[in-house]
């Protein structure tokens, strides 16, 4: 790594190295500040049994390249967020290498670490049988972790729904359909009653019509 600051970032890859049971050193050394360090150190590492290099760098990050271009392991390069531009400055620094010297660079940060050690071991299970069954079972591990943080869920949701429907009234949850308007009921009593002022009005006329026009009581006209 560049600096001791990155430490905490660089830590998610050597537990992950831990996990699978492979043997690591972490060391400090600057690509500008301590090059000739990084040289030596690139130059020396396969005598030394080493089979893939991780470097951590934030700001100019070009540790990772300057590796690379001093060995032929496998190099992976881990930008760190520790300046004004978020990253972004050690992400394209550590990304963008001229061809003919390849960093496979992770993501930023500890999920890129994390990732830089998995990586790493995947690189040594090609020749390794115990290493690579134990990354199988880092796998299933993995996946049934998922599944029971989804079955934890998805139990949590039920009983929220159950809840709310309890409280809900009754008219909330099973809507009705709509009621068709009833029609008015004429009944025949109420035909009867309409008829009555009709039968009254038809027997005064008559009774004037036989009476000359005049009403009981009164004369007729002269």
């Amino acid at each position: 790594m560049g600096s001791d600051s990155d430490l905490p970032v660089m830590q998610e890859a050597a537990a992950m190295l831990q996990e699978f049971g492979i043997e690591y050193e972490m060391s400090i050394a600057s690509a500008h500040r301590t090059p000739k360090k990084v040289m030596e150190y690139s130059q020396t590492a396969e005598k030394r049994g080493i089979k893939v290099l991780i470097a951590g760098a934030g700001w100019a990050a070009h540790l990772a390249g300057v590796i690379a271009s001093h060995t032929t392991l496998p190099v992976i390069g881990v930008p760190i967020d520790s300046s004004p531009l978020k990253g972004l400055d050690a992400l394209l620094a550590t990304a963008q290498m001229p061809g003919g010297v390849p960093v496979a660079t992770m993501s930023l940060g500890k999920s890129g670490a994390k990732n830089a050690g998995i990586f790493a071991a995947q690189i040594i299970a090609t020749s390794d049988v115990k290493i690579a069954n134990r990354i199988k079972v880092f796998k299933v591990e993995m996946e049934r972790e998922v599944e029971e943080k989804a079955k934890r869920l998805f139990a949590i949701s039920t009983v929220k729904s159950t809840l709310k429907e309890a409280k809900e009234p009754k008219e909330l949850r099973e809507p009705k359909e709509p009621r068709e308007p009833k029609e008015p009921k004429v009944t025949a009593e109420l035909d009867a009653a309409a008829a009555l002022p009709a039968k009254k009005k038809s027997r005064r006329r008559r009774w004037k019509k036989k009476t000359g026009g005049t009403t009981p009581g009164q004369e007729p006209a002269s």
